[in-house]
């Protein structure tokens, strides 16, 4: 029996389920994250006494650029998804781009954006 060189078009659609609902997922959590940034009424520090005003702007800051490197993780998986959906456009999602096989379904499953196999990924392919 010939190895596989592609998912069927049935599988593929299975996928594009998968990755279609993380992806919506992911815009809410981006849209969150973001609104973290920029919203600026929280905890008012204009009535403690100016010592905890210091405090208090410093941990915001460091905050703020906390949920800010969050939301650029969170836009690259998105963006990472996307990808994902136009492989599956192709009809060349789920093969690893190392090896030229098929990534198993369960690794696509779980990690529906990956590009390449765990043997790949691990370094075992000389």
């Amino acid at each position: 029996m010939t190895e596989k060189t592609r998912y069927s078009d049935e599988e593929l659609e299975e996928f594009r389920a998968i990755i279609l609902e993380k992806l919506e997922k992911a815009k809410r959590d981006y849209d969150h994250l973001r609104e973290g940034v920029n919203h600026n009424e929280s905890n008012d520090v204009s009535d403690t006494s100016p010592t905890f005003k210091v405090f208090e702007e410093g941990a915001t800051t460091l905050s703020k650029e906390e949920i800010g490197r969050l939301a650029q993780r969170q836009m690259k998986f998105i963006q990472n998804l996307q990808t994902a959906l136009l492989r599956i456009e192709n009809k060349t999602y789920g093969i690893c781009r190392e090896t030229g096989k098929l990534i198993p379904p369960e690794r696509l499953r779980a990690v529906p954006h990956a590009t390449l196999s765990i043997e790949a990924k691990e370094g075992g392919i000389k």
